[in-house]
């Protein structure tokens, strides 16, 4: 199989089965009121509630072994539970980090003792993860991180600031990228990961507000804090390939186009009720045909990530692909469905919806690593294909 390849899949019973289980659970979700159908919802809508409710199904930590909390289903089952999650515009930033990228790399790379205090917390929807990547001249070239982690008697002292840490003034713990070994020749070697309790002395966090004046992004400062050894995640100076296998989850899931689909359903309830012309349906159309796709490709990445392959390209094209389609469906359905945005209006229509995501636009294509990135990932890969 090349970096390219993206091989058809076809859900299986029990995933169709499951579906309709989420399908229903939303529904009762949409009765009490927690679901506003808001785009980009696994980014901002952080109810822990809601989490502890999934986890109560077996819904987080799905594909976790039984004996740290888990489920042992397939990716495919999992990839279900989101997809109608993703669509309903449900809350489930709270849990998101947590079942998508810090619980399977606790679990590639945690220690025994790691595994056992943090997973079976994480699939029952009591402990929260952010990710502390990125900083001010380290956001998509990571490898600049200017974080420093020395050792110390009895652990590790951390120093430095990570910039858009989402979620770090609510969440439990973050999994920090550092620099243990400032003389390694090269700038990937020589760096570390770290699990940070987010409420530990020297720990200060300063908000990031969006432009709808929501607080989801941080500033994440480490004033010298002071870790223990079993702090350290996996081997000492095997932090980029740790962080490039996490990658691979982050860019390839359905959140990568689906961030805005709550937007295009509220449009189409709404054109449901008017005369709808040709040139609206065929727009919708080309709107729906692209999405059947980048599910397919997303499908097929899911795929090789439970056949325990490192398909990094293959997430690079759906990242960029399925991100450039989020922005480009806002500016098509205003375009389509003509309305004034308005975040005053009454949650739930139409101008409301507008300009939460127009007002989330921005992020799209930067969060997870900018589309100039991966388009390099994209190139290499094709260079190494030839």
């Amino acid at each position: 199989m090349t970096s390219f390849d993206f091989p058809p899949v076809a859900l299986p019973e029990p995933a169709r089965r499951l579906r309709e289980e989420v399908r229903d659970f939303l529904a009762a979700e949409r009765r009490r009121g927690t679901i506003m159908g808001r785009a980009d919802s696994w980014f901002t809508g952080w109810d822990a509630g809601f989490s502890r409710r999934l986890a109560e199904r077996g819904w987080i930590g799905m594909t976790l072994p039984k004996r740290y909390g888990g489920h042992e289903r397939g990716a495919l089952e999992r990839y279900v539970v989101i997809e109608e999650l993703l669509a309903a515009g449900a809350p489930v930033g709270a849990h998101w980090i947590s079942d998508r990228q810090a619980g399977p790399s606790i679990l590639r790379n945690g220690t025994e003792r790691q595994k056992t205090r943090f997973l079976p917390e994480m699939a029952a929807g009591r402990c929260f993860f952010s990710i502390g990547m990125s900083e001010e001249h380290a956001g998509s070239d990571l490898a600049s991180v200017r974080t420093r982690g020395e050792r110390v008697p009895g652990g590790w002292r951390l120093t430095g600031t990570k910039k858009w840490t989402g979620g770090a003034h609510v969440n439990d713990y973050a999994i920090v990228l550092a620099r243990t070994d400032e003389a390694a020749g090269d700038r990937h070697a020589g760096l570390s990961q770290f699990i940070v309790d987010l409420r530990a002395p020297g720990v200060r966090i300063e908000p990031i507000k969006l432009l709808s004046g929501e607080h989801t992004f941080n500033y994440f400062h480490l004033d010298g804090v002071e870790l223990g050894e079993d702090a350290l995640l996996g081997a000492e100076g095997d932090g980029w390939r740790q962080v490039t296998g996490e990658l691979a989850w982050e860019r390839s899931g359905p959140e990568r186009f689906l961030s805005t689909l709550p937007l295009l359903v509220a449009a189409v309830r709404k054109l449901a009720g008017t005369t709808v012309t040709g040139e609206q349906q065929a727009r919708i159309g080309r709107l729906v045909a692209r999405l059947h796709a980048l599910r397919q490709l997303s499908l097929g990445v899911a795929m090789a990530l439970q056949a325990g392959q490192s398909p990094d390209v293959r997430a690079a094209v759906v990242k960029d692909l399925g991100t450039r389609f989020e922005g480009e469906l806002v500016n098509e359905v205003r375009a389509i469905l003509p309305a004034v945005p308005d975040p005053a209006a009454t949650p739930g229509s139409y101008p409301e919806l507008l300009a939460f995501a127009l007002m989330h636009s921005p992020a799209y294509t930067l969060r997870g690593g900018t589309n100039e990135i991966l388009r390099g990932i994209i190139a290499r890969g094709g260079e190494n294909r030839s």
